[in-house]
């Protein structure tokens, strides 16, 4: 329930080297290509498979890909000034808890050891694909973040000096560019036509050997990170390690679907998750990097979450589709536009949101100033709002919880809130939970949270939540806010 902080993995091989000669690896972290529509070799069953007989998987050969494709993967080296500070195992800019395993997810790569006080030179290894033949070339804003130069060598062993056009933190995606002609580009693929369980090929310079290839499948679609409210990953069991960052992710037909970017990992290598960036989404951000150098996007204003079985029964839903809306900034386009928390989003200027990771990438690539019909269900109707999008600023989450007597059907303990706690938090109402017992501790409420309402109904007394539980079936939702936190979670009461 407690939204995890996680920051982004750089998946690039980076080296510090300080006065006296010691090399540290950097904190810093990996794609179109002509002539790849050869059919790859797969081995062919045995015997044709009758009906009702089990589908038999087959060795998938990459190597044509491998051939065709390689010569456009680059390795990518970038030299700069590092910071002026000590930089130790205690250093942790994440705000987590050290202890907490969580603080471990998507952590930058490279130990994290002691580092003189005294300029040094930062350089730092990572992975890029050529898209077009005279020199431009995709990476991670990651790989390049902070370089003073970057160099890129080709599989022909020669090196160019490249020019950064641009760099977008919020997606990750940098574009820059070689003085050369002629040279061998990749194939842009459509990663909405990749299916779950497809084989896919990872290309790139893990821990600086170049033109590595690893390969797997892919294991989900539209994965929302936690920190990423904008990019819809594509998540594979591709072998993916410090240097890969940048790099492509080939289909089947040899086709770019995606940059590969972040790792889970607690150890700083590879454990079988990998993250890549649709290729759609990069090559939006690049058409905007090079005619503009920067990346303009809509801001709707807010906080969305997936609706699951238990949450669509508490909404009156017939499936468990949608983004539900657990938060909305004040005076944003959605506050403005009639939006209300505990409206579950159903489309987005007429395309369907199957599920909350749609929603922020359809806003994004609206332009600023367009008004949007957004179809929402609300109280078991369905309405449809109109909002002018305004351009994102950086994003906030609403409120502060500070820190409730009734337990019933629920399980809680809960007081109310004072007035000077109210207006710590920044809400009206609300209902701190002393203790969870029941239902709400299955659920995971804790001591502390904060309820706001329930099934989208605001609640400010201990009587009104009776009320409202003793009327309620055997699924409610309960908004409940905790840190900076708010979202909707479901209870099972019978």
């Amino acid at each position: 329930m407690n939204r995890q902080n996680f920051t982004r993995s750089t998946i690039a091989v980076a080296v510090l080297v300080v006065a006296g000669g010691a090399y540290l690896h950097s904190k810093n972290a990996n794609i179109g290509i002509e002539n790849a529509n050869a059919a790859v070799p797969v081995a062919a069953p045995a015997a044709p498979v009758s009906n009702g007989a089990p589908v038999v998987a087959v060795a998938t050969d990459f190597s044509s890909i491998v051939e065709r494709a390689g010569p456009a993967v680059v390795n990518i080296s970038v030299t700069g000034k590092a910071k002026q500070s000590a930089v130790s195992d205690e250093d942790d800019d994440s705000g987590l808890d050290p202890n907490d395993p969580f603080s471990q997810f998507f952590k930058r790569f490279g130990p994290q050891l002691q580092i003189p006080r005294h300029p040094q030179i930062m350089r730092g290894e990572g992975s890029g694909f050529i898209i077009s033949a005279d020199g431009l070339i995709l990476t991670n804003a990651h790989v390049v973040d902070g370089a003073q130069e970057v160099t890129v060598k080709l599989t022909d062993r020669r090196e160019f000096k490249a020019k950064v056009l641009g760099a977008d933190k919020q997606s990750d995606i940098a574009v820059i560019r070689i003085e050369a002609k002629n040279l061998p580009t990749v194939q842009i693929g459509n990663p909405a036509l990749t299916k779950v369980g497809e084989p896919v090929l990872a290309i790139g310079s893990p821990y600086g050997f170049e033109n590595t290839a690893t390969a797997g499948i892919v294991s989900a679609k539209s994965r929302s990170l936690p920190d990423d409210t904008y990019v819809p990953f594509i998540q594979t069991d591709v072998a993916v390690n410090p240097g890969n960052s940048g790099g492509p992710l080939f289909n089947i037909k040899g086709e770019v679907i995606g940059i590969n970017s972040q790792i889970y990992s607690q150890t700083g290598g590879y454990q079988g998750l990998s993250f890549a960036i649709p290729i759609d989404v990069a090559t939006k951000v690049e058409q905007q990097l090079v005619a503009h150098g920067k990346v303009t996007r809509s801001h709707l204003g807010v906080a969305v979450q997936e609706v699951n079985q238990a949450l669509a029964e508490s909404f009156g839903l017939k499936n468990a589709a949608g983004a539900l809306v657990s938060s909305i900034d004040k005076g944003s386009p959605a506050d403005k536009g009639g939006m209300q928390v505990g409206d579950v989003i159903l489309r987005f200027d007429g395309k369907p949101i199957n599920q909350s990771a749609d929603l922020p990438s359809l806003v994004a690539d609206t332009a600023p100033g367009t008004s949007s019909s957004i179809e929402v269900m609300r109280g078991g109707q369905t309405k449809t709002l109109t909002v002018k999008l305004t351009e994102a600023t950086p994003l906030k989450i609403a409120g502060k919880d500070n820190g409730a007597n009734s337990q019933g059907r629920l399980g809680l303990a809960l007081r109310e809130l004072s007035p000077d706690e109210q207006q710590q938090v920044g809400i009206r109402g609300g209902l701190v939970v002393e203790d969870a017992t029941g239902p709400s501790a299955v659920a995971g409420i804790q001591r502390g949270d904060v309820i706001l309402s329930l099934n989208g109904k605001p609640v400010s007394s201990v009587e009104q939540l009776r009320q409202l539980v003793s009327k309620a079936g055997k699924n409610v939702a309960l908004l409940v806010q905790r840190d900076k936190d708010k979202i909707f979670v479901p209870l099972n009461l019978s």
